[in-house]
């Protein structure tokens, strides 16, 4: 028997071109496991559309009736939108500061040979290990020292220094995937260090730093610890803290903490939905590279 006699079988594939469906199991087990994860989100919402009795007569049941007062008293409350209003200031603010500073390192540890590169990325990726929670409370005596409590920068400056690592280790990979040559051709054509960078690696690295950015702003909006610690005066609370000192100062009123706490999410499951397909992209890049 020669190898030109041996029969290869081949993958069956689809006449129309299209995919198989997988094992019904499959798609039960993630039917369950959404549903466990959507399940929460669905009855703080819900929730927010009830009364304090129907929630107490049954919790699980649907509003009957719909009552949009709570909601509406959420939505004109000066309270809330300062609220709104110091998250997106601090979650913008720390995101161009992450984007910079992660993009200007990054481009330094990736187009530059020197002694310390190897060191000095390996001391941005031990900060991977090191979370906020576990330097809080010499975080909030530095923040005390520079004056900056009951600040937005004293929660900026912070956010920015801890989402610098994931920042370098995502954006590394990109510059580093750009090839030699074209350094080489845009310094010939009298392209200075810096025009390159703006004109070629940021249009390039685009898919990185519009990850490194999204996932800097999701955790500056969410951030809880840091402004629990930092700050002291309601006017500078944020969106977390606001829907803690809300819960407290209601406590009575179950239906309007559920209100409050569901419009303060709303945004950040919006951004996340728009931008999702961006942070997936922008990360496989990163391994790939």
């Amino acid at each position: 028997m020669t190898a030109s006699t041996i029969a290869i079988p081949r993958a069956r594939r689809p006449r129309n071109g299209r995919l198989p469906w997988g094992s019904p199991t499959i798609y039960f087990v993630g039917f369950i496991v959404i549903a466990l994860m959507l399940a929460p989100i669905a009855y703080i919402i819900i929730g927010g559309f009830r009364t304090n009795s129907q929630i107490t007569t049954d919790p699980s049941a649907l509003p009957a009736p719909w009552v949009f007062t709570n909601y509406a008293d959420v939505l004109v409350s000066t309270t809330f939108w300062g609220e709104v209003l110091n998250s997106t200031v601090a979650a913008v603010v720390t995101t161009v500061g992450v984007v910079a500073l992660g993009l200007m390192a990054s481009y330094v540890l990736a187009r530059y040979r020197f002694k310390a590169r190897g060191l000095l990325y390996a001391v941005f990726a031990a900060g991977l290990m090191f979370p906020m929670t576990v330097a809080i409370t010499p975080l909030y005596l530095v923040v005390r020292n520079l004056g900056l409590m009951n600040s937005l920068g004293g929660i900026i400056l912070p956010q920015i220094a801890f989402a610098l690592p994931t920042t370098i280790i995502i954006l590394v990979p990109f510059l580093r995937a750009i090839p030699d040559e074209i350094e080489e051709a845009a310094s010939i054509d009298g392209c200075s260090r810096l025009g390159f960078f703006w004109r070629m690696v940021l249009p390039l690295a685009l898919p990185g730093v519009i990850t490194v950015g999204i996932l800097a702003f999701i955790a500056s909006w969410n951030s809880y610890i840091l402004p629990l610690f930092i700050l002291n005066n309601e006017a500078a609370f944020t969106l977390p803290l606001g829907v803690q000192a809300f819960a407290s100062q209601y406590s009575v009123d179950t239906a309007k903490v559920l209100a409050f706490t569901s419009l303060s999410m709303i945004p950040a499951l919006i951004f996340f939905s728009i931008f999702e397909r961006r942070i997936v992209g922008g990360l496989t890049g990163a391994v790939k590279g």
